[in-house]
């Protein structure tokens, strides 16, 4: 009777070891790909999961698990000559998701170092392509064409990559002072500009001003008058003017009358 429940325990004890090791357990997010005997079966192109799955242990299945969601990475810095023969340094972030799992594990052997290497070529080829004033303001552009040539690279690994962007553009201290000194010309050009445009406008207003005050002589012995009257509230000393004599003409025939 002992040795019954001695292998009877025995039973129970190999088939919770199996059980535990024929039983996995994906998340939401993962997919796993079964080699069975080194082979895998046409009709698992997605992978299989998630929750329970069940594989054949020791040895016969292989399970090779894939993260869906979305991998942020990062592509080192790239020394790159611009088509105008400057040199910069970029690096730049790229978006990227397994879309089919199967094809992730069997076309490439490492896609996530792929898709890095394939990045960073691109990054080169594409910037050097480009003179600085473009990489400088077409950004979205340059992002748009490196993000369809690497997700071109890479669909036949059943990657889709969403977007590319380019981070941060490092430039030569000598460039760096050349275009500080541009950004400055340029600043004194425009100021220089709009005060040209100041006194053209204020020469405009000013004979127009002219003009009225020649058809009505009036006018100039107000705008003496006021000048005067600006002066004297201005200044507290005493300031002599000199009065024409025209001021007081129409006064003289007013009395004489």
């Amino acid at each position: 009777m002992q040795n019954i429940l001695s292998s009877f325990g025995v039973f129970i004890f190999l088939g919770i070891v199996l059980l535990i090791t024929a039983v996995k357990i994906l998340p939401e997010y993962e997919r796993a790909v079964i080699f069975r005997l080194g082979r895998v079966s046409n009709a698992l192109v997605g992978g299989t999961g998630p929750g329970i799955i069940i594989v054949i242990p020791f040895g016969i299945d292989r399970v090779v698990k894939v993260d869906l969601r979305t991998i942020t990475m990062d592509v080192p810095a790239q020394e790159i000559i611009t088509r105008d023969n400057v040199p910069v340094k970029v690096n730049a972030v790229v978006y990227f998701r397994v879309m089919e799992p199967q094809r992730a594990i069997i076309e490439v052997e490492n896609f996530i170092a792929a898709t890095s290497q394939i990045s960073q070529t691109t990054l080169r080829s594409v910037l050097g392509e480009s003179e600085l004033d473009e990489l400088l303001s077409e950004r979205e552009k340059i992002n748009l064409t490196l993000q369809t040539i690497i997700d071109k690279h890479t669909d036949p690994w059943g990657i889709k990559v969403s977007t590319v962007e380019v981070k941060d553009v490092e430039l030569p201290q000598d460039m760096k002072r050349a275009m500080a000194k541009q950004a400055e010309a340029e600043r004194e050009r425009r100021a220089k500009i709009i005060a040209a445009e100041g006194e053209f406008q204020a020469s405009v207003k000013l004979a127009e001003a002219a003009s009225i005050m020649a058809k009505e002589p009036i006018t100039i012995q107000l705008r003496y008058l006021q000048t005067l009257t600006e002066v004297a509230s201005e200044n507290n000393s005493t300031t002599l003017f000199p009065i024409p004599i025209d001021l007081f003409t129409s006064f003289i025939k007013n009395a004489g009358k």
